[in-house]
């Protein structure tokens, strides 16, 4: 054990030496990887002499050149899930948590209809579709990348993935006033921000970057929300933390929706907009 806590306690300083505030977390996860086991079971652990401190090295020099730690250990965690992640495809971060949050206290039906735009990895569609296990609940995503990872992440629920891009006129118009909760997770980073290398170089752009003010996806998202809502339906959707008043008005501007609310993430940051389609006993 003493020469796996050394190996740790190295790694971790060059882990920080390289810019990684998580240093140790990072390490640590990276010794659980290699020797198969959770993190908190190292203590437990009997490192099998050279072969796992030569591939824990390894691991260790491809995380101080800013590769996520996610694909080197090949999942995350968001909610309750552990979800398969990789090149090409987002990495859901805990942000995103907040909205999940929000979602899963919305009063819904037994058997709610729920979108998940911009699915990515189907990181809500799978936790929402486990706090409801009744609902029918869609994922929708234009990246072949991405739906190749939420298809293996959401193998064995009913979770329907739909590959379409959203700003398609008139997309899916089966789905108009059937939808009870439509949550979005859209690029919605501006494209002069300045990023870590984890972000920068390694998530899709595409599914990073909303143009110039981080706003080319956010208006027509709300779009769809308005058509697709049921009359009381719920709507979040994440943006940049500099575009809250921004998005707060874009959803405004359709004049379909009450209860429009600006709100913070997990860290105190502005980070989505919730809405309610209006229609419902008004």
């Amino acid at each position: 054990m003493t020469a796996l806590r050394q190996a740790i306690d190295s790694a971790a300083a060059l882990l920080a030496e390289a810019g990684i505030d998580s240093a140790r977390y990072d390490a640590e996860q990276l010794a659980a990887h290699v020797a198969g086991t959770d993190r908190g079971r190292l203590v437990a652990f009997d490192p099998p002499a050279d072969e796992f401190f030569d591939r824990y090295r390894e691991f260790v020099a491809k995380r101080s050149q800013r590769i996520p730690l996610q694909h080197l250990v090949g999942t995350t965690a968001f909610g309750p899930a552990l979800l398969h992640v990789g090149p090409g495809v987002f990495i859901p971060r805990p942000e995103t948590e907040a909205i999940l949050e929000w979602a899963m206290a919305q009063p819904l039906p037994s058997r709610p209809c729920i979108v998940d735009v911009c699915t990515g990895s189907g990181a809500l569609a799978v936790t929402l579709a486990r706090h409801w296990p009744a609902a029918r609940v869609i994922g929708i995503d234009d990246s072949p990348a991405a739906l190749d990872y939420a298809r293996r992440n959401t193998a064995g629920t009913g979770v329907e993935l739909i590959s379409a891009d959203v700003r398609t006129p008139g997309l899916l118009a089966e789905l108009d006033a059937q939808v009870d909760l439509l949550v979005a997770n859209p690029p919605y980073v501006p494209d002069h921000a300045v990023l870590e290398p984890e972000v920068a170089q390694h998530d899709p752009a595409h599914a990073v970057f909303g143009g110039p003010d981080g706003m080319a996806v956010i208006p027509t998202v709300a779009g769809l929300a308005g058509r697709w809502l049921r009359p009381g339906g719920s709507f979040a959707v994440e943006h940049d933390d500099s575009t809250s008043a921004l998005t707060v008005n874009s959803v405004a501007e359709t004049g379909l929706f009450d209860d429009i609310v600006a709100r913070n993430d997990l860290a105190g940051r502005p980070r989505f907009v919730t809405a309610r389609r209006s229609g419902a006993g008004d």
